[in-house]
């Protein structure tokens, strides 16, 4: 069994900052005040910036002097720099795996295939794009793990990113929709509130056994929606006449997201530890999934961890779903709080969308 290592890191966050005014005017349902009152979040990131009278995307002009302009874009930056931090040629990667559920194009692994494309990997690495959100980072850091461990891979990509701001749009993010019988509809003006862009990227790489690495890893399904979308698939597609507006757009269940993510943070937290217990007081850093400020901070309390050893910037940058842990590392690495081969033990964990979950834990 070898060990498997994080050896490089990187992210890529866009400058644009969109305040809770300028969203509220676009997509009308809260107030500015409110949105920072519910979620303690004051702005997050766009790539894309917004026209706030028309409630709509501004799409960036269609030339190469605008970039980073899409996902894949954001992607390819975070990905170079973590290759950059590993000092390895992207034809060392055997694989990689982009976690999103906002890609460029829909279908065949798109974003992935333009990465592997782009950055000259070999033609017999992998490159897949994974459709899942916030949990689907550590779902996916646990699979890899298992593959190289077991020397079925070397070296592995795994990237995450968030692309919210193409999907501003007043007339589908001021929709209702109905999760199930009986249950109160939702309206999807929270998810404009809450998600920010943003891609975060780690190499892992197999070595011989010894101290570092990840020291125990997991990863979980359980029935749930957590997040709603329901159209663009077989069933809902738009020319059949059998999808709403409402169902084009990600529709965050709120109530459900607070009762449902400390149970689930608290079992990906306590399993990892519970394979090496001695060094619970150890853990310079967690690199938690961060659903809204309000919620992180409640949760913090709840699990009595020190919240200055709890990276957090969800209040800045926005709920960046499967890119948030992979860009609050990426940050401290480059600040300086944690260092790669310093020995520094990390642990990353996330729950989301229907439901994954999963947890490392990590010597740098």
């Amino acid at each position: 069994m070898q060990s498997v290592r994080i050896v490089g890191a990187g992210s890529f966050v866009p400058r644009r900052a969109v305040g809770n005014e300028k969203i509220a005017k676009a997509i009308p349902g809260w107030p500015a005040e409110k949105i920072e009152e519910k979620t303690g979040i004051r702005e997050r990131r766009f790539l894309w910036d917004i026209d706030a009278e028309k409630g709509v995307a501004i799409p960036p002009p269609e030339d190469a002097s605008f970039y980073p302009a899409c996902n894949t874009d954001m992607c390819e930056v975070a990905l170079k720099r973590a290759l950059e931090m590993a000092e390895l040629d992207p034809w060392e990667l055997d694989g990689l795996f982009l976690v999103t559920c906002a890609p460029d194009e829909l279908n065949f692994s798109h974003d992935a295939m333009q990465l592997h494309a782009r950055l000259g990997l070999r033609p017999d690495a992998f490159a897949l794009v994974v459709d899942d959100g916030c949990g689907g980072t550590p779902y996916i850091l646990d699979m890899v793990q298992r593959m190289i461990s077991r020397g079925a891979y070397g070296t592995v990509a795994v990237i995450g990113s968030s692309f919210a701001s193409p999907y501003v749009n007043r007339e589908v993010f001021t929709q209702e929709l109905f999760p199930a019988p009986g249950k109160k509809p939702l309206n999807a003006y929270l998810s404009m509130y809450v998600f920010g862009d943003g891609a975060g990227a780690v190499v892992l790489r197999g070595e011989e056994e010894g101290g570092q690495g990840i020291l125990s890893s997991m990863s979980g399904n359980a029935s749930g929606e957590l997040v709603l979308r329901r159209g663009l698939g077989s069933l809902k597609l738009g020319f059949q006449g059998r999808s709403s507006l409402a169902e084009m757009a990600f529709v965050v269940d709120g109530p459900e997201v607070a009762r449902s993510y400390p149970i689930y943070m608290k079992a990906c937290i306590e399993s990892v530890l519970s394979a090496h217990p001695e060094l619970a007081s150890e853990v310079r850093r967690y690199y938690l999934h961060q659903p809204n400020k309000r919620l992180m901070d409640h949760f913090i309390a709840q699990a009595g961890l020190d919240p200055e050893r709890v990276a957090c910037h969800v209040d800045r940058h926005g709920n960046t779903s499967a890119a948030g842990m992979l860009i609050l590392l990426s940050e401290d690495l480059e600040a300086g709080t944690v260092r790669i081969g310093g020995g520094d033990l990390v642990l990353l964990a996330a729950v989301g969308a229907n439901v994954h979950y999963g947890a490392q834990l990590v010597r740098l």
